[in-house]
């Protein structure tokens, strides 16, 4: 879908400026991996015991469970009478050995509720009993329970948990990181609609440092910066204050594509420790707030929207200073601004390697020389 025919965003989304660089990066093509992918078959009742003990991980994901108890209901029953069922992508993560699902999360929860007995998780203090639905009246199975075709049928319970569901297994051999696991989720589930990179991330990247993104894009603050009351629909606004982290502490070994720099980081820092997670939300917050008392109002809508570039340089070097903070800070901010040589370094080649190292220079000089 190009960009052209791609639908306006809600109105209650932010208004970013979209350089043509900004959006060559977020389209670039993935670098080279080598990538190790074999199949394995495994029983449902493999796949059950793995999913209990933690070994199968279901990345938290926006749609979260969607299937009817019909669709569900079909699966079941193509197990049951040996049809053929797509098979699931696992990816092997580099440190745990855990199998992130890539692709299968309807099928795999669609088997476990079954055996569960209870159809997609509690809500209201209730649980719906998963029923066979949708079967021929004439299915031995209609209407059934697990249990219930376990406590009548044991031949048709061993085949069921006999069953096997074939999984492409996914192993990142080189580079010595797991970033292609970013590729391979958003190219299989994009469906109808592209995901945009902070919601694949989202997605395989769970953890507290995804969970302080969230919060930390829930100040009142940073709402005001951003002209917005409510989160972008698409994340991009927490996508944002993971580009200033990723800049701010890494910036040093900034690579192009910006899209993948910012997944190694998060993806490095997923699981960072509380002390770790207090100092990000202590930086960010204390930023913000300078940002938000001390510069001009709407101090990032420069040009045609909110300019991602002006902002992540403006706010690292804030960062770097913020015990040193000049009275006249608003009026170095507008000179900043204003000057036709800071304008081209935030709004044409915005992720080359020299723009971002140049931006982020001027922007320090200018700011707290």
């Amino acid at each position: 879908m190009s960009r052209s025919d791609a639908p306006p965003p809600p109105p209650e989304d932010v208004d970013f400026e979209d350089p043509a660089s900004e959006l060559e990066d977020r389209q670039s093509s993935p670098p080279e991996y080598e990538i190790a992918t074999y199949p394995a078959d495994f029983t449902l009742e493999v796949l059950k015991t793995k999913w209990e003990a933690g070994e199968l991980v279901i990345p938290p994901f926006q749609r979260g469970f969607v299937w009817s108890q019909v669709q569900a209901s079909k699966l079941i029953e193509s197990f049951l009478v040996g049809l053929p069922v797509p098979s699931i992508f696992l990816y092997t993560e580099r440190k745990s050995e855990a199998s992130l699902v890539v692709d299968g999360q309807q099928r795999l929860r669609s088997i476990f509720y079954f055996f569960d007995g209870s159809f997609g998780e509690e809500s209201g203090g209730r649980q719906t009993v998963f029923r066979l639905k949708g079967l021929s009246p004439l299915s031995p199975y209609a209407n059934k329970t697990y249990k219930e075709i376990a406590a009548t049928n044991e031949a048709a319970s061993r085949r069921l948990k006999n069953s096997v569901l074939r999984a492409f297994v996914i192993r990142q051999l080189d580079p010595n990181d797991d970033t292609s696991v970013f590729h391979i989720f958003e190219r299989l589930n994009t469906g109808g609609t592209l995901l945009h990179n902070q919601e694949v991330r989202n997605a395989v990247c769970a953890g507290p440092f995804n969970e302080l993104l969230h919060e930390l894009n829930e100040l009142p603050a940073w709402r005001r910066i951003l002209r917005k009351p409510r989160p972008d629909s698409r994340m991009r606004d927490v996508e944002l204050i993971l580009r200033f982290f990723a800049l701010r502490h890494a910036g040093d070994r900034y690579e192009k594509p910006m899209k993948d720099f910012m997944s190694r980081y998060m993806r490095t820092h997923a699981q960072a420790s509380p002390e770790q997670i207090e100092a990000f939300r202590t930086e960010f917050t204390r930023v913000v707030e300078v940002i938000d008392e001390v510069l001009p109002e709407r101090p990032f809508h420069l040009y045609a929207g909110f300019n991602s570039s002006a902002f992540d340089s403006v706010a690292a070097v804030i960062a770097m200073h913020l015990n040193e903070l000049p009275d006249d800070l608003e009026n170095r901010y507008e000179k900043l601004a204003g000057a036709r040589s800071f304008e081209g370094l935030v709004r044409g080649g915005t992720t080359d390697v020299e723009q971002v190292r140049n931006r982020k220079a001027m922007a320090e000089r200018v700011l707290f020389g």
